[in-house]
């Protein structure tokens, strides 16, 4: 009965620290609904809505056309009666009147999306889709009760753009088919229907969906997609097929085609078309890519409960996606060991060569970077890091960036150690991901990270969904320790695995997993407009012991080594973890017992660079 006692307070506890950080008014009716709990779990109201997709397409190789027909059984699991239902097709951002982030040229622009017919529940409606934009809001004639379903059947068609970023041509005879179908945009529990445009910058947004396609391509097309494959045998001939199967159960590479079998009509079936079938359950979205004259590695890599397949396309000359298979079983195996140390949760992951170093579940889209295979295999680390967030949780990535882009830059940072060394690790994460940032001290860099994403502009946007961020997440570990941080990450983890987290989510789970109240660090990271910057304003030695006043300028709370430097040349390194800002975030005073006589004093954050680096050294 005593341990139940300390629970409640504890909870209670957790419930009244919660409340320190800001939440805007719809998050805040959230939790009064019961859908999100200040414990950090999911709840007792918690719902989200579903579909069950049934999709037929067929990409035409000389038209560049790609059409479909769709089957959608949608369950309204909320408790609100939807008289309308929003459809999102993404790739309206190629339409010339569509609003964008940037210029782009006329080879992105395209006719976009047209909906050939429509109907819900059996019931046709007129649909003009010539005036939609990336998200539009269709009347019901009845409305979807809740806890009803309803049946959507769209059929549709759209031409791939010439100009290949996240999805279109990679080249006349390879192509990258994503958001490549209507669906039905997000309804949740604190924004209702989620009607934001995508405008090419902020990424998506989508439910948790079960997906089954049916892809129809020309003959000597091979197709790679979400999912499993699950007819092999009906568009592969007997060689390839032995070579594929083979490699779902081999640690080797194994070449299942070459570009010249590729283009000699060995490979597929000869039938004029071929359709090729993929399946996957409780992901939150699907695309595919098809070549005739890529080259197909693939191999597999055994994980706790299951071997996953790894598999790559590419051109015959791009050095390093040779060595992706490779690059990926590495990369699975140690995500799935290390941090976030969660099993690889799909059976296959695919990369593409093309140009967008893009993730989707199962599948990147990936530049070749034939001249720099560290800066190569950190895109594929980075984009592969994206499994867990935002596709393990259901991240809400076009407000909140930084739930998922933070991560996947820390883990590429983490992996990357262990790849290329500390030195190197910390000098790519300083060169490309700090420097910019902290040497740059316009006003828009230092907006909060907790600003909605689509009101972030610029470079602006981009490090305050990775770098800062990242940093946040990396003082947080210091500060933690290894083991207390990796308990309370798969704590939010667990909580919210299939599901959608906001960042209080985030907050709250992490404050309960750790058994601490880390509002303090919250507030100091998401909530200010601080950014790195310490002085070092007084340094003095009594005796054997010295003391340094440290004045954070720049305000973030983090982590620092000071190095102290003795009269006979030797060197003293000492970390300090960003706890020492906890009661004072202003300023501290380390006291350090010493043995001789101390010359200087020289804070050094490492991948925390500091803005003015110059006032961290105190000569005695």
């Amino acid at each position: 009965m005593k341990k139940l006692v300390l629970g409640v307070l504890f909870l209670v506890s957790w419930q009244f620290s919660a409340q320190e950080l800001y939440m805007p008014r719809n998050i805040k009716k959230a939790y009064e609904n019961g859908t999100r709990d200040l414990s950090g779990a999911p709840g007792k109201n918690y719902w989200q809505n579903k579909g069950i997709y049934n999709v037929e397409v067929k990409v035409d190789a000389n038209s560049k056309m790609v059409s479909g027909k769709e089957t959608i059984v949608y369950t309204n699991n909320s408790p609100n009666d939807l008289n309308d239902l929003a459809i999102r097709f993404v790739n309206n951002l190629h339409k010339p009147q569509a609003p964008r982030s940037g210029v782009v040229s006329k080879d992105f622009l395209s006719s976009g999306l047209h909906i050939k017919s429509f109907a819900v529940n059996g019931e046709k409606y007129n649909v003009n889709s010539d005036d939609w934009g990336t998200v539009e809001k269709i009347k019901l004639n009845s409305a979807l009760k809740s806890k009803a379903k309803a049946e959507i059947r769209i059929e549709w068609e759209y031409p791939l753009s010439v100009q290949s970023g996240r999805e279109g041509q990679i080249d006349p005879e390879t192509f990258y088919v994503a958001y490549s179908f209507p669906r039905v945009s997000v309804y949740d529990d604190y924004n209702g229907w989620d009607m934001l445009p995508h405008s090419d910058r902020q990424e998506f947004y989508n439910d948790f969906n079960d997906y089954s396609f049916a892809i129809t391509a020309p003959k000597n097309y091979v197709v790679w997609a979400t999912g499993d494959f699950l007819n092999p045998d009906a568009v592969l001939q007997p060689e390839y097929l032995k070579r594929y199967k083979s490699s779902l159960k081999s640690d080797k590479v194994i070449h299942i085609a070459t570009e010249q079998e590729m283009k000699s009509g060995k490979v597929t079936k000869q039938n004029k078309w071929n359709t090729w079938k993929f399946k996957a359950s409780h992901i939150t979205d699907f695309c595919f890519a098809l070549s005739n004259h890529y080259v197909w590695d693939a191999a597999s890599v055994q994980l706790k409960t299951k071997r996953a397949s790894v598999q790559a396309g590419y051109k015959a000359d791009a050095k390093d996606f040779e060595h992706y298979v490779e690059w990926m079983q590495y990369n699975l195996d140690w995500f799935s060991k290390n941090l976030p140390g969660v099993e690889y949760p799909y059976n296959a992951m695919t990369a593409i060569q093309g140009y967008a170093d893009m993730e989707y579940p199962m599948m990147i889209n990936d530049t070749s970077i034939p001249d720099d295979f560290q800066d190569a295999r950190l895109t594929a680390d980075h984009e592969i890091a994206h499994t867990y967030f935002p596709f393990y949780m259901g991240i809400n990535e076009t407000r909140y960036a930084f739930m998922d882009e933070g991560w996947a830059t820390t883990l590429e940072y983490l992996i990357g150690i262990d790849e290329n060394g500390e030195a190197k690790a910390k000098e790519f994460y300083k060169n490309f991901r700090v420097k910019r940032w902290i040497n740059d001290p316009s006003a828009e860099q230092d907006q909060p990270i907790i600003t909605m994403s689509t009101q972030v502009s610029g470079a602006g946007y981009g490090n305050n969904s990775y770098v800062k961020a990242s940093l946040s997440y990396l003082a947080l570990k210091d500060y933690l320790g290894d083991d207390l941080f990796k308990k309370a990450l798969h704590h939010y983890m667990n909580n919210w695995n299939g599901k959608h987290p906001i960042p209080w989510d985030y907050f709250n789970s992490m404050n309960t997993g750790s058994g601490k109240n880390l509002n303090w660090f919250f507030n100091n990271w998401f909530y200010t407009n601080n950014y790195i910057d310490l002085k070092v304003s007084s340094a003095s030695q009594m005796n054997d012991l010295l003391t340094v006043n440290v004045d954070n300028v720049g305000g973030f709370a983090i982590p620092f080594d000071a190095e102290i430097g003795y009269e006979d040349g030797s060197v003293e390194k000492l970390h300090f973890s960003p706890s020492v800002w906890e009661k004072d975030q202003k300023k501290t005073m380390l006291t350090v017992p010493i043995t001789q006589k101390v010359k200087s004093v020289n804070l050094d954050g490492g991948i925390f660079m500091d803005y003015t680096p110059k006032d961290n050294v105190k000569t005695l």
